[in-house]
């Protein structure tokens, strides 16, 4: 097209308004020149080259235009070619749509024609669908008869014959499905429920795996190779698929716990120990049989064994946690679960077999109790096994409790000691609560031998206050008790029984300091029984002592001699005494008569009237020193008898050629008692009866130090203090005393921090300071 006629079909352009920004444009340009302009002519020289000025700026404005209408013009020519083209484009359009029009017109044409041809398409659909019935006809006439021969197989348990049969008559549907394109046949409505009979026919057989295993394997075997060719076989009709390997699985699993954890099963009260014993030889049974029977029957990866191994852990556990929520068992039962569960079960007789090989993968099966059961197991075993435990001991407590008043004097064993039954049974019912726990578990035993060393500490704690009461009521007279004595003595030896023997309670690897607790309650056991002996003995002495000193003391040793009498008498059945406790019991009798001696001697009143009564009464003193030395060395030989021991002589210091030197009260007002004399030893004699002494004891007899042994030493000081003379009167300095005690007994009585005294057993005054030229002695005052 040539530009003439382009021009034709160009519209004319309409003048309009000028632009919006021209004058504002122009105004800017105006003052942008003259502010030029005056910066350029502001120096009257600049003027001469006016001329020039005009001449390049007049050259720029037309070049300026030029551009300008070199750029307007291209604008416009585009804008022409684009109107030119929207003008070709509209008369494309109104052609397309007239070619539109015509092409609707034949289609509602073919439309009418097509609703004719509709019949015959329906015909030929139909005649397809009769020509595919003619040719199955044969085979669906025989689908009746099919379904009921597959449901007889079913019933007979020819799994594998039903399952072909069932194949066969499900294709078949399908076939018809496709070729009579979608329809179902109402003659296929049975194959639902005879798929579903025989896949419960497959889970019988399978969930009685254990019983076909050994009856009939073939059976099984036909059940799973059913479920396997099922699992992997698609259809193409829309229906769910049949995993009836996971149904197999999941019946395995359904009739094992139905065998072995069934509801009529479960354990009742009591029968829970021969329950988990039928188990332990179950169990192992059933994986045997897994292994060697029912494994050849399965594919490898239904992995058997695992199964058979994880079902019946995790059927057990189940059982076991319903059986605990049930009421509160027993002792026995619980500590028959703990034993089972921690002990035989992951022993090498269930779970830890060698004979279970790695299939079974036994390592990642959880714990058949939680640890918030074992705690709740042990903390009731541990109750009731304290509250029986509690009723054991009170029963022996009881029962040695109601010997004690009777008219015959305790037991003995064959070496002639006081002897009873209760310190060995009170251990053996701790000792065997102990050592059965520690067949369970260490945090069982742990617990259970805490609670037997707190039972025996409020054992202990009982008996001595039924010690309490027999002294109460028998020194009150409301219940005196014919032996009242050997029985005291016959609950020293049970105490030193039970000290001896406590150790049986420390497991191995339990720290020694446990026992502490124990140990300290038998030591305090042994000091109140010791005190409750001496003071049966102060009832007997306090009437002799109560006269002293006085005039019949002075001038005859009768006095001395009752009280030396007594107190043989009263120790007469020491020797029944073990000898770990017969010399501590021994020295506390000699310290308490000692000092009884001496306080009745302090606080008493004598005037001596002359020297002659002054030497009368230091002579008297030392006569009694003397006696009663040789009492306690006599009742020590007497327990002692044919045994080589040694004793230790406290504060006896020998010199030769020495004589007993004196000492008056210290500046603390106690007294204080020395030697310095040397007694020479001589060879020991048999104990004899104190009657056939000598008039007034054996002043000089002695016993060597290897006979009395080297567990002797000093007691310490005693309970009470020693008062000293009133003032103003004539102070009685002590002799030299040697005091006899347990060296290596472990609980001797130690003294307390508030006690003052010394130990003060006699076994001589020596020379007092009572003599007429001792310097110290100014009678200024009647002796009191």
């Amino acid at each position: 097209m040539d530009s003439t006629a382009k021009n034709e079909m160009q519209p004319a352009l309409i003048p309009g308004p000028e632009w919006p920004e021209q004058e504002r444009a122009e105004r800017l340009a105006r003052g942008a020149a003259l502010k030029w302009a005056s910066g350029i002519f502001y120096r009257p020289e600049q003027l001469d080259r006016l001329g020039q000025y005009r001449s390049r700026e007049v050259q720029r404005t037309r070049s300026l235009e030029a551009r300008m209408k070199s750029v307007v013009q291209s604008y416009l020519e585009g804008v022409k070619t684009g109107v030119w083209q929207l003008a070709q484009a509209l008369e494309a359009v109104q052609e397309a749509r007239e070619a539109l029009g015509q092409a609707h017109g034949l289609l509602q044409g073919m439309a009418e024609v097509i609703q004719t041809v509709e019949p015959l398409r329906e015909q030929v659909a139909q005649h397809k669908q009769l020509q595919a019935l003619s040719q199955l006809l044969p085979r669906l006439q025989a689908v009746p008869s099919a379904v009921a021969h597959t449901q007889t197989l079913i019933d007979a348990q020819r799994l594998l014959e039903a399952y072909v049969s069932l194949r066969e008559l499900e294709q078949l549907r399908e076939e018809t499905w496709t070729s009579l394109g979608g329809l179902a046949l109402p003659i296929f409505k049975g194959l639902g429920p005879l798929a579903e009979a025989l896949g419960h026919a497959v889970e019988a057989a399978v969930g009685a795996a254990g019983q076909l295993a050994r009856e009939d394997p073939a059976l099984l075997v036909a059940a799973v190779r059913v479920a396997e060719v099922e699992t992997g076989r698609t259809t193409s009709l829309e229906q769910a698929p049949r995993d009836w390997r996971q149904r197999c699985l999941q019946a395995l699993q359904e009739g094992l716990e139905r065998v072995h954890f069934g509801t009529p099963l479960l354990p009742g009260p009591g029968t829970l120990a021969g329950w988990l014993e039928a188990l332990q030889v179950a169990l192992p049974a059933e994986l045997a049989t897994a292994e060697a029977l029912i494994a050849p029957c399965c594919p490898p990866h239904y992995k058997v064994v695992q199964l058979w191994a994880h079902t019946l852990h995790s059927g057990l556990r189940r059982c076991l946690q319903q059986f605990l929520k049930g009421p509160e068992l027993g002792a026995a039962d619980a500590f028959t679960l703990l034993h089972w569960v921690l002990r035989v079960y992951p022993g090498p007789e269930m779970m830890g077999s060698l004979e279970l090989g790695p299939e079974a993968d036994v390592s990642q099966l959880e714990p058949l109790l939680t640890l918030e059961n074992i705690e709740q197991l042990e903390a009731t075993f541990v109750s009731k096994v304290r509250a029986s435990v509690v009723q054991w001991l009170q029963k022996a407590l009881d029962g040695e409790v109601a010997e004690w008043g009777r008219e015959k004097e305790p037991d003995t064993d064959p070496s002639g000691f006081y002897h009873s039954p209760m310190p060995a049974i009170v251990l053996q019912i701790l000792e065997e609560n102990v050592r059965l726990t520690s067949l369970v578990s260490e945090s069982l035993q742990r617990r259970v031998h805490d609670m037997a060393l707190s039972e025996l500490g409020a054992f202990l704690r009982s008996f001595s206050d039924a010690l309490i009461r027999f002294s109460r009521d028998h020194l009150r007279g409301e219940a005196v008790a014919p032996h009242y004595v050997p029985y005291l003595l016959a609950a020293l030896n049970h105490q030193s029984a039970l000290s001896s023997s406590v150790s049986v309670l420390q497991p191995d690897g339990v720290a020694s300091g446990v026992l502490a607790p124990v140990e300290a309650a038998l030591e305090d056991l042994q000091r109140r029984i010791c005190r409750l002996v001496l003071e049966a003995l102060l009832v007997e002495l306090q009437p002799l002592f109560a006269v002293l000193p006085s005039r019949q003391w002075l001038l005859s040793p009768e006095l001395l001699d009752n009280v030396c009498k007594r107190t043989a008498h009263f120790c007469r059945d020491f020797w029944r005494v073990r000898n770990s406790t017969v010399q501590l019991l021994l020295a506390e009798a000699e310290r308490t008569v000692v000092l009884q001696y001496l306080c009745a001697l302090m606080q008493g009143r004598l005037v001596c009237r002359d020297a002659d009564e002054r030497n009368q009464a230091a002579e008297r003193l030392l006569h009694d020193a003397a006696q009663l030395r040789d009492l306690f060395l006599d009742l020590v030989r007497a327990c002692w008898v044919s045994k080589w021991v040694e004793v230790s002589v406290i504060g006896w210091e020998p010199r030769a050629g020495a004589k007993p030197t004196t000492t008056c009260s210290g500046p603390g007002g106690e007294l204080s008692m020395r030697a310095g004399a040397s007694h020479p030893a001589k060879t020991a004699k048999p104990p004899r009866p104190y009657d056939a002494w000598p008039r007034g004891g054996r002043s000089a007899a002695t016993i060597s130090r290897r006979e009395r042994g080297s567990h002797l030493r000093p007691l310490g000081p005693a309970r009470g203090r020693v008062q000293r003379a009133a003032p103003g009167r004539t102070q009685l300095p002590a002799g030299w005393p040697a005091a006899l005690a347990l060296c290596r007994s472990p609980r001797t009585l130690q003294p307390r921090a508030s006690t003052y005294t010394c130990s003060i057993l006699l076994p001589s005054l020596g020379a007092l300071c009572l003599t007429p030229d001792c310097p110290q002695n100014k009678a200024t005052a009647p002796y009191a």
